[in-house]
C-alpha cells in the first residue's frame, strides 16, 4: 500500500461512514431526528460517559494532591506540636464564662488564647516535643490574653504583669503567676476567666529553651531600645539591636535598671513579638520554602497546646489567618493602679475600673474600636 493510500485510509471514512482511527461508538442502523442537532443518542451518551469519566479522574487526582498536601502540612507542622492533656477537663462548665455569640453578618466567632511563657531556668525543654517536665511545674514569666477577631483579620494581645495581685481560686489573693505553679494551666485558666469573665478557648505555652530556638530559626530579630542598659551579661545599646536567641531572652527577662520594672518588661515582651512578625514579613519568609520550613519546625517543636486543639484545627486556623496583617495586631497592657508590697514581695495592683472596662469591650467584641483608651505598646520601649 502506498503512502497516499495509507493516508487516505487513516483520514477518510470507511464504507460504514466511520473515519479510520476513530473508535467512537455509532448507531449505524438507528434513526435519529435532524432537529436534535444531527447527533445520534448513542453517540451523545458515549461522549457523556467519557466526559464524566475524565472529570472523575481529574477530581480524584486533585483530591489526592490536595489531600496529600493537607496530610503533609498536618503531619509535618501541626503533628509536631506537643499536647498538654486534660487542660479544660477539670473546669466546672457551670462557672465558666459564656462563649461569645456570632455577631450579625459574621460567619465565625472570636477565638481567645491564653499564652504563657514559662520562667523555667532548666537548660532542658519543658514545653514542645522535647519536654522533660510537666507544664506548670514552673511559674509563668509571660501571660497574655490573645483574641482573634471573628473574621480573623484583626487581633489583640493583652499582657498581664506576672506580679499582678489577683484572687487565685483556693489560694486567696496572690501573684497571678503563682497560679501556674500551684495548679498548672487549668488553675491559671480558671484564675483568668474568674478575673476577666472572658472565656478562654485554648492554651499555649513556650519555655526559655523554645523561645531561643524560635529566635535563632529567624537568624535573630531587631529591636529598638530607648536607652542603654545591661542584663544577664548582655548590653543593649540605645537604638536598634540585633539579638540572637540568648540575647533576646535576656532582653525580655530584664526588669532591673528599667524605670517601670515589671511593666517595662511586659512591653519588652510585646516588642519582641512585634519584632518576630516584622522579621517574618521583612525577610519574605512565606516566599522562601527553606527558611519557612525551618521557622515552622522551630515554632511547632517548641510550643505546647491543650489537647482539644487538634492537628486539623491548627491547620484550619493557620489558613484562616492568611489575611491577618501584622499592622492589625495591637499590643496592650492591662490597666495598672500602681506598684506595692505584700509582705516581702513586690506586687502590681490592677486598676479595677479600667480593667473592667477593657474586659467589657473584649466580651462585646468591640475592643478594636477603643484601643486609644488603653496603654498601647510604644514605638520605642525602654
Amino acid at each position: 500500500m502506498s503512502d497516499h493510500e495509507r493516508n487516505a485510509r487513516s483520514d477518510g471514512p470507511d464504507p460504514t461512514g466511520r473515519f479510520f482511527g476513530d473508535d467512537r461508538d455509532y448507531d449505524d442502523g438507528g434513526d435519529y431526528d435532524d432537529d436534535d442537532g444531527g447527533a445520534p443518542p448513542v453517540r451523545r451518551r458515549s461522549r457523556l460517559r467519557r466526559t464524566l469519566l475524565v472529570m472523575g479522574i481529574v477530581v480524584l487526582v486533585l483530591a489526592m494532591v490536595v489531600g496529600g498536601g493537607l496530610w503533609y502540612l498536618t503531619d509535618r507542622y501541626a503533628g509536631n506540636i506537643a499536647r498538654i492533656p486534660d487542660v479544660f477537663d477539670k473546669l466546672d462548665p457551670a462557672t465558666r464564662p459564656d462563649a461569645p455569640d456570632r455577631a450579625p453578618g459574621e460567619e465565625g466567632v472570636p477565638l481567645t488564647f491564653l499564652l504563657v511563657g514559662s520562667d523555667s531556668r532548666s537548660p532542658e525543654a519543658t514545653t514542645g516535643t522535647n519536654a522533660t517536665a510537666d507544664a506548670g511545674s514552673q511559674r509563668s514569666d509571660v501571660i497574655m490574653l490573645l483574641q482573634l477577631s471573628a473574621d480573623r483579620t484583626q487581633a489583640f494581645a493583652v499582657s498581664f504583669p506576672r506580679d499582678s495581685y489577683v484572687p487565685v481560686p483556693g489560694y486567696g489573693t496572690t501573684k497571678i503567676n503563682a497560679a501556674y505553679s500551684y495548679g498548672g494551666p487549668t488553675l491559671l485558666i480558671q484564675t483568668m476567666e474568674q478575673l476577666t469573665d472572658v472565656r478562654i478557648d485554648h492554651f499555649l505555652a513556650v519555655d526559655f529553651v523554645g523561645f531561643k530556638a524560635i529566635t535563632d530559626s529567624l537568624g535573630g530579630v531587631d529591636v529598638r531600645v530607648a536607652e542603654t542598659t545591661r542584663a544577664f551579661g548582655v548590653t543593649f545599646t540605645q537604638g536598634i539591636n540585633h539579638l540572637d536567641g540568648d540575647e533576646a531572652l535576656a532582653y525580655v527577662r530584664q526588669r532591673y535598671q528599667l524605670p517601670g520594672g515589671d511593666l517595662d518588661r511586659v512591653q519588652r515582651q510585646q516588642s519582641y513579638l512585634r519584632a518576630v512578625m516584622a522579621t517574618v514579613t521583612r525577610d519574605n519568609l512565606l516566599t522562601d520554602p527553606g527558611k519557612l520550613d525551618d521557622f515552622l519546625l522551630a515554632v511547632t517543636g517548641s510550643v505546647s497546646v491543650d489537647d482539644e486543639l487538634s492537628d486539623l484545627d491548627l491547620v484550619s486556623l493557620a489558613i484562616s489567618l492568611r489575611g491577618l496583617n501584622p499592622r492589625n495586631v495591637a499590643f496592650l497592657t492591662i490597666p495598672v493602679a500602681g506598684l506595692g508590697m505584700e509582705g516581702s514581695q513586690s506586687v502590681v495592683y490592677l486598676d479595677e475600673p479600667g480593667s473592667q472596662q477593657l474586659y467589657d469591650y473584649i466580651q462585646q467584641g468591640t475592643l478594636q474600636d477603643h484601643l486609644g483608651e488603653f496603654e498601647n505598646l510604644p514605638a520605642v520601649p525602654r
